[in-house]
């Protein structure tokens, strides 16, 4: 694929955005100079081209190779065979570097080559079996294409998280409840689990989780007839629903849709949290319905996003 035809298939925004809501997504597929095929939303990706000259600056993390200005935006260059650990590949920087956004960061990663975009069903999506753990928990889902072949979808939150440290969750005022309440929350990030935990556990809720779509669609309702059998209404089991953007087997824009097409769930708010941070994102969750939508990762926001409605 060259260069012109990598812009093209870029710049099909609207077509993506009509995925909303349908459970596919599309992958752009890369790969790092071995045998295996790497997977990035397509959704996150700005734009691709051969890597520029990079500045070198020092005490960098590993892994982080400089800096370079874009468009009057000066960014990191992060290289994914650091973080992977593939020693036999040869030294030096991939010759390709995607442009992503990532929670209101902008950031360069270089791959050796962009092949193509396939669209798939998130159903197909899985999450990666432990064979999985010598990549050190960076990848969060494996496609298996019609081919057989396996496409490794790369956690990005924990690869950030590896060169720049978690944020750091400040002091944030307790909820003011006058109940116990439950926070039912979805992620299929490691990290991102480990940082809601810690602000649920600030605000004073209760909070249980699951780590992908289906997987938190089956559990609610089990929860919701579970509070049936009970004479009781869910909301005293989970008083809100905090769900990701992609997730392994079930999108967190088709799962909100199941949620508030269910009258059980009425009066329940879903927010959304997602490190898909565009104004086509926003748009794309309010079009299902959820409440509200918070980009990853400010526990201050997300705090007081999540407040009122639990004080409710």
């Amino acid at each position: 694929m060259d260069m012109a035809d990598k812009k093209n298939l870029l710049e099909s925004v609207d077509a993506r955005t009509r995925l909303a809501g349908s459970n596919k997504m599309e992958i752009l597929l890369f790969s790092l100079g071995t045998r295996e095929t790497f997977g990035i939303n397509v959704f996150k990706v700005r734009e691709v081209g051969r890597t520029p000259h990079i500045t070198k600056t020092p005490n960098m993390p590993r892994g982080v190779e400089g800096l370079i200005s874009l468009r009057g935006n000066v960014i990191p260059v992060l290289s994914l065979v650091s973080f992977l650990g593939h020693e036999s590949v040869s030294p030096g920087l991939g010759k390709t570097m995607m442009v992503a956004e990532y929670s209101k960061r902008t950031l360069g990663f270089l791959v050796h080559e962009v092949d193509r975009i396939i669209r798939v069903d998130w159903e197909r999506v899985k999450a990666p079996e432990t064979v999985l753990a010598a990549n050190q928990g960076l990848i969060t889902a494996v496609i298996e294409l019609d081919s057989g072949h396996l496409v490794s979808i790369l956690d990005v939150e924990q690869i950030l998280a590896n060169a720049f440290g978690e944020a750091i969750i400040i002091d944030i005022p307790p909820a003011q409840l006058s109940e116990d309440v439950t926070v039912f929350f979805v992620d299929d990030s490691v990290v991102a689990r480990r940082k809601i935990s810690e602000v649920l556990d600030k605000l004073g809720v209760k909070h249980k989780h699951a780590t992908n779509g289906a997987e938190a669609l089956s559990r609610l309702q089990a929860i919701a007839a579970h509070a049936q059998q009970m004479g009781k209404p869910v909301r005293d089991e989970v008083r809100l629903v905090l769900v990701d953007a992609e997730m392994p087997e079930m999108d967190g824009y088709v799962l909100t849709k199941h949620i508030k097409g269910d009258v059980r769930f009425e009066g329940i708010p879903v927010i959304m949290h997602s490190s898909l941070s565009s104004e086509a994102n926003r748009a794309m969750g309010k079009a299902v319905g959820v409440d509200a939508y918070v980009a990853k990762f400010d526990a201050e926001i997300l705090a007081d996003t999540l407040r009122p409605m639990l004080e409710r």
